[in-house]
């Protein structure tokens, strides 16, 4: 019997806390991103489970993985592929890069050049990639999880306005609370349990069959207006330099979808669109310099929005029917 939503989530979250301790919501906005083919951006400090985290929902799916690790040295031709004379044939054949797969980790993605970084872009937006003028279809479902270091600037390329705007999600992991910190130190404490110990619980047709059914989450007039104002008024803000985008709206529209169908239900409520709108919206805000000066933060512009906005009195039960 095929697994819902909600249960595929709950399998995959039990899963990854076997290695990773204590992120249950960042493994479920992965799987959200997997759903409704957006891409996800883990940016927090070194040694918070960046990288383990992103390998474990990798293990955890029977998909093909590629992991780029970002250098300054790194070319375009490293992760799109190459086209290569074959003497015998007497053709260039193309060799694909490490985009030819379903899951595609790129570490450290701001110590990539601009040059390289921008190589992602039509991979990310359009899943396919052009070498030698020749086009070539990325395999589907295709995902990128890119993980950086926010407070180290030698040697790394900030993420330009259009890089950032590819990825759905911005997540944050943080620090652990004081139990999750005993319980790491109890799992990787004697060896370090490495995702390579898990199994695969969901393949390419289980990720079809639920990605249709978060398609099949109803939106309502009110909500969809609300995820409208919502970005509308991100545009209005004396601070802000730069609002959110009409494509912002649209993966707040979709990303609301997700957390309704994991939350085990077939329509979207205000609270789901609540839920996702900081990680939807907080890297596609620039401020103002002299709002950076006073320590404006974009967290904190998207929960002035979320607080000024009207919900709107959305009738569950209209909803469900």
């Amino acid at each position: 019997m095929a697994l819902t939503v909600r249960e595929a989530a709950g399998r995959l979250v039990e899963q990854v806390a076997h290695v990773v301790v204590g992120k249950p919501r960042a493994t479920e906005q992965l799987l959200a991103a997997l759903l409704v083919e957006g891409h996800v951006l883990l940016d927090d400090v070194p040694g918070v489970g960046k990288t383990m985290l992103a390998r474990s929902v990798a293990r955890s799916l029977d998909l093909a993985f590629r992991r780029v690790q970002c250098t300054p040295d790194l070319v375009p031709s490293d992760i799109t592929g190459v086209s290569i004379y074959d003497q015998r044939t007497q053709r260039f054949e193309y060799r694909p890069g490490p985009l030819a797969a379903n899951v595609v980790l790129v570490d450290e993605i701001n110590r990539a050049t601009p040059r390289a970084q921008s190589s992602l872009l039509e991979a990310m937006q359009e899943r396919q990639v052009t070498v030698d003028e020749t086009t070539h279809a990325l395999p589907d479902p295709f995902v990128v999880i890119a993980t950086q270091n926010p407070i180290e600037l030698e040697g790394t390329f900030p993420l330009p306005e259009a890089q950032l705007d590819r990825f759905l999600f911005l997540v944050n992991l943080g620090y652990p609370d004081a139990d999750d910190e005993d319980a790491i130190l109890k799992l990787h404490g004697p060896a370090t349990v490495q995702p390579e110990v898990l199994r695969p619980i969901l393949d390419a047709a289980a990720v079809a069959t639920l990605r249709a059914e978060v398609r099949a989450v109803r939106v309502g007039d009110a909500v969809r207006g609300y995820v409208a104002a919502l970005v509308r008024a991100t545009r209005a803000l004396g601070d802000i330099e730069l609002g959110a985008s009409p494509r912002a709206a649209l993966a707040l529209y979709r990303a609301a979808q997700a957390h309704a169908a994991i939350r085990g239900r077939a329509y979207v409520l205000p609270d789901d669109v609540k839920a996702q709108a900081g990680a939807v919206l907080r890297h596609r805000l620039f401020l103002k310099a002299d709002a950076l000066m006073r320590g404006r933060t974009t967290a904190a512009v998207v929960a002035e929005v979320l607080a000024r906005t009207p919900v709107p009195a959305e009738d569950v039960a209209a909803s469900a029917g």
